[in-house]
């Protein structure tokens, strides 16, 4: 063997090693996390979940079902226990502390809930509140319709801050997101929710039939590619300070994402003018999944946990353009709902719970607890089934209220309607016996 051919081979070999190397997963330098109280936390979280989240969301869905007093009820409720939360209870680090941002969360949800219970109770006309003089003027000046707008609406951002507390939880108890990591935390979150809220706004216009049989002038395409294209412009000059600062790779792929945003819900807003379905929102979301799926990272996990996030956005659109395409045609609506149409919404909520998780400091955690990227994926997907679950659970105890008072309505109108006409009959029956 030639001098030549030795050389060559060495280095083939060594490439070899370091490219397998860069694909070894990563974590043998991290030392496992001495996680004190988990028992204790586990179950103050839990019972967080229940009261400040799920409690509030049923109390949401009735009080736009109408029944405010069962609303309200749920939410002292959780009024008291948001009480408990801000005064004595903590989501505390291994230091005790627990951050800024979190307690801050915890005051405004107990703010909102209480205020959510004083108009709800000034809305249902009766009480307490409605006895006094200067509560009755209230009730007057503004009108119990725009006082059940406004429990309503405050039912909504109750239940938002106690998703935001929720998903703050861990962050302060693992003493996440500060120094440095704060910007991609905030990064993370934000995107990640605003991916779960899209899911349920399409899940939501999906069940709700009054929505999904609207006949409105715009589709849910057109209003889309508005909140796309307006979304694109703001990104694309907001990741980068333009001609203050040179261009790094991450610049360049957020600003570029911005810019495929808004030049696609250009094109959006055109093919969905007057009522029409387009494929357009949906391939953006394929070209952004694509990108995230290609995005590398410093760690081999953060990696493989973006490629899944990015797999599932795809999947979500592709299965999008098929509902648009082929099962509805370019109608707004089918006769029933398919099967099928429940996937699309469940892939955006379940790409959104996998990039809130995917952060570095959470991922070096779960290398520090010696599992891997396959076992945290399982995790975060299991997650996003029960995130979707309460979803649809809320929206269907939303319709069953709903159904509920108008079959009730509907029947006593039939069984009048029956009776009037039964009478008319007999009215009928005797005059022609007198004539």
């Amino acid at each position: 063997m030639s001098t030549k051919r030795f050389h060559g081979l060495i280095l083939s070999v060594l490439l070899l090693q370091a490219a397998a190397a860069m694909e070894m997963p990563d974590g043998e330098e991290y030392t496992r996390p001495n996680i004190v109280d988990a028992g204790p936390k586990t179950l103050h979280w839990i019972t967080s979940l229940l009261l400040l989240l799920v409690v509030p969301s049923f109390a949401t869905a009735l009080a736009f079902a109408g029944k405010i007093y069962s609303s309200v009820f749920l939410q002292v409720l959780s009024g008291v226990y948001a009480l408990l939360e801000a005064l004595v209870l903590r989501f505390n680090d291994g230091d005790g502390i627990e951050n800024r941002t979190s307690r801050g969360s915890a005051w405004s949800l107990l703010i909102l809930t209480w205020v959510s219970v004083v108009v709800g109770g000034l809305a249902t006309g009766s009480g307490l509140l409605a006895r006094n003089q200067k509560m009755q003027k209230i009730i007057s000046h503004t009108g119990e319709a725009k006082l059940s707008l406004l429990h309503r609406a405050l039912s909504l951002a109750t239940v938002i801050n106690g998703w935001v507390k929720l998903c703050l939880a861990p962050v302060a108890m693992f003493g996440f997101c500060r120094e440095k990591h704060t910007g991609q935390c905030i990064a993370h979150g934000i995107m990640g929710s605003a991916f779960v809220l899209y899911g349920f706004i399409y899940t939501t216009v999906l069940v709700v039939p009054w929505l999904r049989n609207s006949q409105a002038p715009y589709s849910q395409d057109h209003i889309d590619s508005w909140v796309m294209c307006i979304w694109g412009i703001v990104n694309t000059f907001t990741e980068h300070r333009w001609g203050r600062e040179d261009w790094s790779m991450s610049d360049y792929q957020h600003t570029i994402m911005g810019v495929i945003w808004w030049c696609g819900g250009i094109l959006g807003i055109f093919l969905s003018r007057k009522g029409r379905r387009t494929f357009v929102p949906s391939l953006i979301i394929i070209f952004t999944g694509w990108a995230m799926s290609e995005h590398s990272q410093h760690l081999f996990i953060s990696t493989k946990v973006h490629y899944v996030f990015g797999l599932v956005l795809m999947t979500g659109g592709v299965l999008r353009i098929v509902e648009i395409s082929f099962l509805l045609k370019d109608e707004r609506a089918a006769d029933k709902i398919y099967s099928l149409q429940y996937l699309a919404p469940f892939c955006l909520v379940c790409a959104g719970i996998i990039f809130m998780g995917a952060n570095e400091e959470q991922l070096i955690l779960v290398l520090r607890l010696g599992a891997d990227h396959s076992a945290y994926i399982l995790l975060l997907g299991s997650a996003a089934f029960m995130v979707y679950f309460w979803m649809l659970a809320c929206l269907e105890f939303y319709l069953h209220l709903i159904e509920r008072s108008q079959n009730g309505f509907l029947t006593k109108y039939s069984n009048l309607e029956n009776a009037e006409s039964s009478q008319d009959y007999e009215l009928e029956v005797v005059s022609q016996e007198q004539l």
